[in-house]
């Protein structure tokens, strides 16, 4: 019988509670994870955007930025709350058992509510801890010009204040095998 998740919290009931991490490897995976994915809908529509990001440690929230116009815009004005995910794969991991066959990975899943800045001190303050996340090396006034005015205005610079999240990892060197089938050949371990 499927469990009624009606008045659950997000983050509630995970199927596989080992696979559970903590809020340290929450902080540390979204320092470093490249990619995320912000979920937003209008009218009843759901939509998907992979984005960099930054994870802004402390505001406790993530930052990204897009368009002055466009759909992840108009969804964010019409319905401020969003779901992020951020994760990373690694080796597929083979079975002699169909429905144990399994991959390597590691991720998080953020709940919160976005919210444009428009404070253009807020906004470049973001911005720069953006550039700095996959930048690292390079210093505004240095190697690139700093951010003007007239940039600020035409790309949009949002937060999502984290309300919950959750940390997922599954990094086993091999999936369950059983002892009921033939023993895979060492060749499907790579």
């Amino acid at each position: 019988m499927p469990r009624d998740y009606t008045h659950a919290r997000p983050t509630a009931f995970q199927r596989l509670p080992h696979y559970k991490r903590d809020e340290d490897w929450i902080r540390a995976f979204l320092r470093t994870a490249q990619v995320g994915h912000i979920a937003s809908s209008r009218d009843g529509q759901p939509f998907i955007t992979p984005s960099l990001f930054w994870f802004d440690e402390d505001n406790h929230q993530i930052i990204f930025h897009s368009n002055v116009t466009g759909r992840i815009r108009s969804n964010l004005e019409t319905n401020p709350r969003v779901c992020f995910e951020a994760s990373e794969m690694g080796r597929l991991l083979p079975s002699n058992v169909a429905l144990e066959f399994s991959v390597q990975y590691r991720s998080v899943v953020v709940f919160g509510t976005v919210r444009l800045l428009t404070d253009p001190a807020e906004a470049r303050r973001a911005l720069y801890g953006f550039i700095q996340k996959y930048f690292s090396a390079m210093q505004a006034g240095k190697e690139y010009r700093p951010i003007t005015d007239k940039e600020l205005k035409h790309t949009s610079v949002y937060a999502i204040q984290i309300e919950e999240w959750s940390g997922k990892e599954n990094w086993k060197d091999r999936a369950m095998q059983s002892d009921e089938w033939t023993p895979l050949d060492e060749k499907w371990f790579i």
